[in-house]
């Protein structure tokens, strides 16, 4: 069969230069403002993939398409060109109305093609979703790869779609929930995605054992974690990195280091596997230990996100957090002992929260002194904690998702006119993603002396001498780095460069950035950087002695083309032909930026709407 995966749009985008209002409430939120959708939002979700990749070792032919950025002028014609068997989409609360409009174009062109969602926003909102809008045949609910090779097969069959479990359907003028269909125990007998697809994201695992009232991981995976073996994740891996242009790897689990012993036992096979890149993952502060630290840094691991939403213990029971201030502290210098990068999740709006409780938190992380930190607003998502108690305390009906246009619904759970008031004027002010700490050359060197000869300590040891002005010390630890196999050794030439040019040599920093642009261009400080250098030679820098300010630093931070189809790049010219699935158009990237998506960039700047009222 041919089926088409597509990642619709948020709403219908006008062209460049093109008024939004031709589209009236189909085209963006009034109070919308570019740059508002996180670098995240445009990233084909995992779970399309992890569809597209079961349907593909069953045989079929599939497309991914990531249309998340597309203008609808754009959108309609692919619609209008891509003939399919099945047309399957992923719904998230931001993307909602795209994927009903997007829907509606398929219906009324192909009204005999089925139409199925599924994701975390139509989980809890099947029937809802189905009430609301008629050019959608079926919704998936919760974990779907079964049932999506299910509804393959009986669409294969020509057998109707009426009781797949695991599925929401319309039975004439009726709405028909399926029986449930159980999680699968065994995570392995699934097709791994990096089989297929280069995606810079891996999901080791599925679920949370924990349940904070913010999150909606239960309503999609269920109650409880499940993790594929060592060996799946290792294969996974290995299939994907030769194929990767940026060793860097984003592990996307809900809470990674739940089983720290799996967690050791996957760290140590990659260092006997020789796999060697760097990586980042989500977790909590009280499933850490100094064991575990030691062994994902000699791993590979640069950044260790961290929930910790608030610095108000009170702010944090109300929560559900299962955490405590103290636990939070001890995490933070555990990590910082081995190098690796912490930044933390912080939340404003969340239940109990005043003015107190937000100073609180800000005093907390003076306290505390994480690497980077970024704030969001509570945004109340359908299937959590928060949505069905918001409804039971009647400031929240659901109906708001299909009439109102906003993003999200970011709204303060209980806070005062006053305090949203403060909020939202220090949020305005203070959004997207806050540098903090930053270890100086002893912190460095205590960290080299508990590793050991490794090369991304002697990266950081490298840069804090530059940053100290010791260039001699700096020179050798970042080119020891280099010999021992830095998986970005762009970010390793570009402090060669920064040296060479603070040694007066500009022939030296433009052969480095030239070596950084042949071996490993991918990266933002370093395009960056070039561009300001060429920008400089231009405008007579040298013989004008005019400044050339040029960026030091090699934090984890994913740059990557924006090509399809794990973002909304330009489509590959046999896009509509059916051999196989969408391949990655080859050839070399520019390096000056072009046709590259900074992902991961920590953006949120999205203030709340009105105390339960959303801007509709």
């Amino acid at each position: 069969m041919r089926i088409a995966l597509i990642y619709p749009p948020p709403w219908k985008i006008p062209l460049r230069g093109e008024s939004a209002e031709r589209f009236g409430r189909d085209g963006p939120p009034e109070e919308y403002r570019e740059g508002d959708l996180d670098a995240d939002f445009f990233q084909t979700p995992y779970g399309l993939f992890s569809l597209a990749a079961q349907a593909l070792r069953a045989g079929h032919q599939v497309k991914v398409l990531n249309l998340s950025a597309f203008a609808w002028s754009a959108v309609e014609e692919v619609i209008e060109r891509l003939d399919a068997d099945l047309y399957g989409m992923s719904c998230w609360t931001a993307n909602r109305r795209g994927v009903a409009l997007v829907a509606r174009e398929l219906k009324r062109r192909r009204p005999d093609r089925p139409v199925i969602i599924g994701g975390p926003h139509a989980t809890p909102l099947a029937r809802e979703m189905l009430a609301h809008y008629p050019e959608i045949d079926l919704v998936c609910v919760g974990e779907s790869d079964v049932t999506f090779l299910e509804i393959i097969e009986r669409l294969r069959q020509g057998r109707s779609l009426s009781g797949v479990a695991g599925t929401v359907y319309r039975s004439g003028a009726s709405i028909v929930r399926a029986p449930e269909r159980e999680s699968l125990r065994d995570l392995d007998v699934l097709a791994s995605p990096q089989r297929y697809f280069d995606t810079h994201i891996l999901m080791t695992s599925r679920g949370c054992p924990w349940a904070c009232t913010f999150c909606g991981a239960e309503t999609s995976w269920g109650r409880g974690f499940r993790g594929h073996s060592i060996p799946y994740v290792l294969d996974a891996l290995e299939s994907v990195l030769p194929r990767l242009r940026v060793k860097m790897v984003q592990v996307k689990d809900d809470t990674f280091t739940t089983n720290k012993k799996r967690v050791i036992e996957l760290c140590r096979g990659i260092r006997e596997r020789k796999l060697n890149f760097l990586w980042s993952c989500d977790t909590r502060v009280d499933v850490l230990s100094e064991e575990l630290l030691y062994e994902m840094r000699l791993a590979g691991c640069q950044r260790l996100s961290l929930g910790v939403e608030s610095g108000s213990q009170r702010i944090l029971d109300a929560i559900h957090k299962r955490i405590t201030k103290e636990e939070i502290l001890e995490a933070v210098e555990m990590a910082k002992k081995y190098g690796v990068h912490v930044r933390f999740y912080m939340m404003l709006g969340n239940r109990g929260e005043t003015a107190e409780t937000f100073r609180e938190t800000l005093e907390f992380l003076e306290l505390a002194r994480p690497h980077q930190y970024i704030f969001s607003c509570l945004s109340v998502y359908p299937g959590t904690k928060d949505f069905v108690d918001a409804e039971a305390a009647g400031w929240l009906d659901r109906e708001v998702y299909f009439t109102g246009t906003f993003q999200e619904l970011k709204v303060p759970f209980d806070a005062s006119e006053a305090d949203t008031r403060l909020l939202s004027e220090w949020f305005s002010q203070n959004s997207g993603l806050r540098d903090g700490y930053l270890e100086g050359v002893d912190e460095c060197r205590a960290i080299l002396g508990r590793l050991g000869d490794y090369h991304a300590a002697h990266l950081d040891l490298g840069g804090a001498y530059y940053r100290n002005g010791e260039l001699d010390a700096a020179e050798a630890h970042v080119r020891r780095a280099i010999e021992l196999g830095f998986p970005a050794p762009g970010l390793a030439y570009n402090y060669l460069a920064l040296i060479a040019k603070a040694r007066g040599d500009l022939d030296g920093m433009m052969s480095h950035f030239l070596t950084a642009a042949r071996s490993d261009p991918q990266h933002h400080v370093l395009v960056s950087n070039v561009e300001r250098a060429r920008a400089w030679f231009r405008r007579g820098g040298p013989a004008r002695n005019l400044p050339l300010e040029l960026t030091a630093r090699h934090d984890f931070q994913l740059f990557e083309r924006t090509a399809q189809p794990t973002l909304p790049g330009s489509l590959p010219n046999d896009a509509y032909e059916w051999t196989g699935p969408l391949e990655t158009p080859e050839g070399e990237p520019p390096l000056d930026g072009a046709g590259m998506l900074r992902i991961d960039s920590g953006n949120e700047s999205l203030p709340f709407g009105q105390k339960r009222l959303p801007v509709v």
